[in-house]
Order: C-alpha cells, then sequence, then structure tokens
C-alpha cells in the first residue's frame, strides 16, 4: 500500500485528489496538511511515502517544507512531489535543490496523476525533458561554482558514466542500451550511484552532475 501526505491550503483541490487517490486499492491518504508547517508534522507522525506539496502555501511554503523533509533523517523516506498551479516556472530548480523527487501540474489528467504517485513511491524521480532542460537553461545563466565537493571522486567510471545520462534525462532502459550493459546493470549502477552520492533520488543526481560540472549545459 502506497502511504501518501497531502498537503495544499485548498481544502477543495486536497479533496479532490484525496477522492481520486482513496478509490485506488493501492494508495491510501494517511493525513492531509493546509501549510508547509503542519505538512512536515504530518510527515513526521505519519512517514508517508509520499508527500503531494502544494509549491505556494501561508506560513510555510512547499519549497521550505521539502527542505526540511529532506534535511530531517527519520523521513528520508518520504518522496516529496511539488504541486504546481503554473508548470515549468521559477521555481522548478529551487524545489529539486530543496529536495523534490519532482513535480506536478494540477490540472494533469487523473491516470496520469496517479501513475506518478506510483513512480514517485519506487523512488523514480518525476523528471521531464522539459524539467531537465529547465536545469541547463539555469546553469547556462549562472557559472559554475567547481569548488563544490560533491563526492564524485567516490564513483567508479561506469557510475559517473550512468549518472551523466541519467542528468541528459535518460531513463534506466536507454542508459543501459547506451552502455551496453542490461537494464539491471544500468539501475544498479544507478542506485550504487545515489547510495554514495547521498542523493534522495534521479533529480538530486541531476543537480549533482550540473553542480559538480559532471555534465555541462553544452553536452546536453
Amino acid at each position: 500500500m502506497i502511504r501518501v501526505l497531502l498537503v495544499d491550503d485548498q481544502p477543495l483541490i486536497r479533496s479532490g485528489f484525496r477522492a481520486l487517490l482513496d478509490s485506488e486499492d493501492d494508495i491510501e491518504v494517511v493525513a492531509e496538511a493546509g501549510d508547509g508547517s503542519e505538512g512536515v508534522a504530518r510527515a513526521r507522525e505519519h512517514l508517508p511515502d509520499v508527500a503531494l506539496i502544494d509549491i505556494q502555501m501561508p506560513v510555510v511554503d512547499g519549497i521550505e517544507a521539502t527542505r526540511r523533509i529532506a534535511a530531517d533523517p527519520a523521513l528520508a523516506s518520504v518522496h516529496v512531489v511539488i504541486l504546481t498551479n503554473y508548470g515549468v516556472d521559477e521555481y522548478v530548480f529551487d524545489a529539486l535543490r530543496a529536495g523534490a523527487a519532482g513535480f506536478l501540474v494540477k490540472d494533469i489528467q487523473p491516470e496520469d496523476f496517479l501513475h506518478a504517485v506510483r513512480v514517485a513511491a519506487r523512488g523514480d524521480a518525476l523528471l521531464a525533458p522539459s524539467i531537465t532542460r529547465k536545469l541547463i537553461k539555469r546553469y547556462v545563466s549562472q557559472p559554475l561554482d567547481t569548488g563544490i565537493d560533491t563526492g564524485l571522486g567516490e564513483l567508479t567510471s561506469r557510475e559517473r558514466e550512468a549518472v551523466a545520462l541519467v542528468a541528459r534525462g535518460l531513463s534506466n532502459d536507454q542508459v543501459a542500451e547506451r552502455m551496453v550493459i542490461s537494464p539491471l546493470t544500468a539501475k544498479t549502477h544507478v542506485n550504487r550511484a545515489m547510495a554514495k552520492l547521498h542523493a534522495r533520488d534521479r533529480a538530486q543526481l541531476v543537480v549533482l552532475a550540473y553542480e559538480s560540472g559532471l555534465v555541462a549545459p553544452r553536452d546536453s
């Protein structure tokens, strides 16, 4: 059973999402919250698999709530998905940096929404090519801080190659095809890289790859 926390300051939005999620046999909404501060408290209380958090809320917004969840070792298993009305906007990068596994637009189709919750629960990132392009544009406009210690030196050459391909938006199957290895081996490389870099998910791998200079905007 996938345990979900809903955090949104609009009760009607929460009710709609809850009705959709609770209609599924493998998904259960375990708690709701109306602002980010309450959302973090509910996350600590219920330890959901997925926290769906609105990006703009009073008291504590979605990015700060995500940051607090990501910083709490007790909540390492909670995958945060940001909800937004605006699609790919200026907050996407900040949300990923804060620790979000991805984001969803609120007018998403119901079947796509349910699929996204299941994807997030598995620990996979909800990173569409448009999000990857957003990251690239951000790094084009800002000089890299080459002094950042990301821990990439701990990776094997094959793990570094896998991370670079993930940062370009490739799935495990596509990584496997590009590296001429099995999908299972590709997944192993990615998972080991995540463990060594202390990345919560694939979204964090993308951020680390660009921050470290492993992947340059012109390479993508």
